[in-house]
């Protein structure tokens, strides 16, 4: 839906990798409704008792199915639990972990159908359904892609059923149009995998894409000479012929190559410092990809 403050004012920015207790909210509200209207028929039918025509959704069937593939997500769904710190006071907005919600968003996907009314059953007050799995997931698609937009979140539902995450703006047009054809089968297959990996929704999974980014970057200083250093002066000389610019580059890969050694990058000492905020792992890995790609692009 095209909202009156997206107009005047512009989408909200979606830059948000945790799913708020409001936007985990509007997910539930979304399959309770689909509950109700019978969306999760088509994979757990209530079946009428003349005939066994589906008329509905067996809530407790999908429950079962829910939590034996959702370990620790609560059925009914839970979208408040009790104050820590004031146990007889009311109940406090929640929301489970990320990763568990996303995990969700894509089983509901895969389930749930578009019902429609084959006959009505007068006798008992209800509709035999039929179901259009594709039209279904195209709603549910379009619903909760919009809780994530109106509620920030930087995910982002595909028709393939699969979340992806939304890349910061800064790298989501470079990322996506990247091209690797350095004549290194071995570096293009490493940045595409850095590239893929860093799209996840999972944060180890795109700690994971900076290392393999990290190691890219050892690979690419080696490819004008097997000696590093003459290497990538090399490669720097291709790269910027201005006296300053050239100086800066090369301070530049010096403090590179200092903080994949020095964080837990490269090398997994003891002494080596974690990187685990979300957005300083966004921020290495882009101005590394940045870096790189300059490189690369020059040689």
């Amino acid at each position: 839906m095209d909202y009156f403050s997206d107009r005047e004012n512009g989408p909200v920015a979606r830059i948000d990798q945790l799913i708020s207790p409001q936007a985990w909210a509007g997910i539930v509200a979304l399959v309770q409704a689909y509950i109700a209207n019978g969306g999760f028929g088509n994979r757990f039918p209530q079946t009428c008792l003349d005939g066994n025509a589906p008329c509905g959704t067996d809530d407790d069937a999908l429950g079962a199915n829910v939590k034996a593939l959702m370990p620790g997500l609560e059925w009914p769904l839970q979208t408040t639990q009790p104050d820590p710190d004031y146990s007889y006071g009311p109940r406090i907005p929640m929301a489970p972990a990320t990763l568990l919600i996303l995990d969700f968003v894509e089983y509901v996907y895969a389930v749930v159908a578009k019902p429609f009314v084959v006959k009505r059953h007068d006798y008992h007050n209800h509709n035999h359904l039929g179901f259009d799995q594709v039209e279904g997931q195209t709603e549910f698609l379009s619903d909760v892609n919009s809780v994530f937009a109106r509620c920030g979140i930087a995910y982002e539902l595909q028709p393939s059923g699969k979340v992806v995450r939304l890349l910061p703006l800064v790298l989501r047009e470079s990322l996506s149009r990247a091209v690797f054809n350095t004549g290194d089968s071995i570096l293009n297959n490493g940045l595409e995998e850095s590239r893929t990996k860093f799209s996840s929704p999972n944060p180890i999974i795109r700690r994971e894409a900076l290392e393999r980014l990290w190691d890219a970057f050892e690979r690419v200083k080696t490819l004008a000479d097997p000696e590093k250093k003459k290497s990538i002066a090399i490669i720097l000389d291709a790269v910027a012929s201005e006296p300053s610019f050239r100086g800066m580059l090369e301070t530049e890969a010096k403090q590179l190559t200092e903080i994949g050694n020095t964080f837990l990058i490269r090398h997994f000492e003891t002494r080596q410092v974690p990187v685990i905020e979300t957005d300083h792992v966004d921020y290495l890995f882009h101005r590394l990809f940045a870096f790189v790609q300059l490189l690369i692009g020059r040689r």
